[in-house]
């Protein structure tokens, strides 16, 4: 099933063009110009994800941001206001992503399928070994006991977990986990991310029987333990 996106953008040309890589991208995507058509258009389509501008015509984006996030839609807030308090104000809100005008279309359409995998409650657990990670709660257990793990290490958890026995590369999880469009130079932010991972969910440090390295391509997530998928 397609996932809706509802972009909430009174410019008319940079709301066309949002939508229309959204469509191109996959998904169902609605429009609204001001607030009261966005919460009208927000009750009967009941979206997966909004993009919203703060600097709407009638209505305090702010306002919207938190009432969608009451509703828990997850709202990525796209404006011009890039002052510091006004990014800390959406972001304290509940807004998931803060996006700057002017901006990459591409950067945007990566941070949507950033935020949209991350609230996908489809992937809810993952078992490995002694090790339980409940993906929805964020919390985890090793033997019963309660471990610690970041916001990332859980969106890395969550892209392996959902793809078993294969090998991701680098630059997949750099892109669809950091939000990356172009793999940044000499970046090891996966490397770092999986090496404290390791340590861990790992029983043995030195013997890796859940997350493999496989050389000159990525990494793979083994579930019930052994080695590398192909």
């Amino acid at each position: 099933m397609k996932k809706r996106v509802l972009v909430v953008e009174d410019d008319p040309g940079l709301g066309r063009a949002i939508s229309d890589n959204l469509r191109l991208d996959g998904y169902d995507v609605e429009c609204a110009a001001d607030g009261a058509t966005a919460l009208t258009t927000a009750r009967a389509f009941s979206p997966d994800l909004i993009v919203l501008d703060l600097m709407l015509p009638d209505r305090d984006g702010f306002e919207l941001c938190a009432r969608w996030r009451q509703e828990e839609i997850p709202v990525i807030i796209l404006s011009a206001r890039g002052q510091r308090e006004d990014k800390l104000r959406g972001l304290s809100l509940g807004a998931d992503d803060y996006v700057t005008k002017p901006f990459d279309l591409e950067e945007l359409l990566a941070r949507i399928r950033v935020v949209l995998r991350r609230t996908d409650p489809g992937l809810s657990r993952v078992v490995l070994g002694p090790v339980t990670i409940d993906l929805v709660t964020r919390a985890a257990w090793r033997n019963g006991v309660a471990m610690e793990l970041t916001g990332r290490e859980y969106e890395v958890l969550r892209y392996l977990a959902s793809r078993p026995d294969r090998v991701v590369r680098r630059e997949e999880l750099l892109r669809n986990v950091w939000g990356y469009t172009e793999s940044p130079v000499n970046s090891r932010a996966v490397d770092h991310a999986i090496a404290r991972l390791r340590r861990k969910i790992e029983p043995d440090a030195h013997h890796h029987q859940f997350l493999h390295t496989v050389y000159g391509d990525g990494y793979c997530l083994t579930p019930k333990g052994g080695g590398a998928g192909h």
